[in-house]
């Protein structure tokens, strides 16, 4: 079985790469990712987040900066910075707890804004962003 450190290097490898069944083959068929807008449960819902979010990440000149990346027991956090043709995120962060090999629950939250006048996406919260389902 995976460690948690392998699992979140196999997520920040597949992030990078805008990887997106890579991305997915981390998660549980039951997993959760909470944003500030609200719960993603399951498989569809976390591909639906991750498609948008790799729409604007794969753009060209996209910046991305690891401030920190901690691991302790089956829990891991990672606070980053990043610059997309459209957006800056500021002190983003992702907590992530890993079960079985698979990320169970993911915590996402970031300070985003819009890069400059006239981009193509106006602000708006993450999660509104990247797509979110109802509770």
């Amino acid at each position: 079985m995976r460690s948690t450190r392998d699992v979140l290097d196999h997520h920040l490898q597949c992030f990078g790469a805008c990887d997106l069944e890579g991305t997915l083959a981390d998660y549980a068929a039951d997993s959760a990712l909470l944003t500030p807008d609200g719960a993603l449960r399951g498989l569809a819902s976390i591909r639906e987040f991750f498609a948008r979010a790799y729409a604007e990440f794969e753009q060209p000149g996209t910046t991305f900066s690891m401030r920190q990346l901690l691991v302790e027991g089956d829990c891991a956090f990672v606070c980053w910075d990043g610059e997309t043709a459209d957006h800056t995120y500021e002190a983003a962060s992702d907590t992530f707890v890993v079960r079985d090999g698979r990320i169970a629950v993911q915590t996402f939250a970031a300070k985003s804004d819009a890069v400059k006048e006239g981009s193509r996406l106006a602000p708006a919260p993450v999660g509104a962003r990247f797509g979110q389902v109802a509770w």
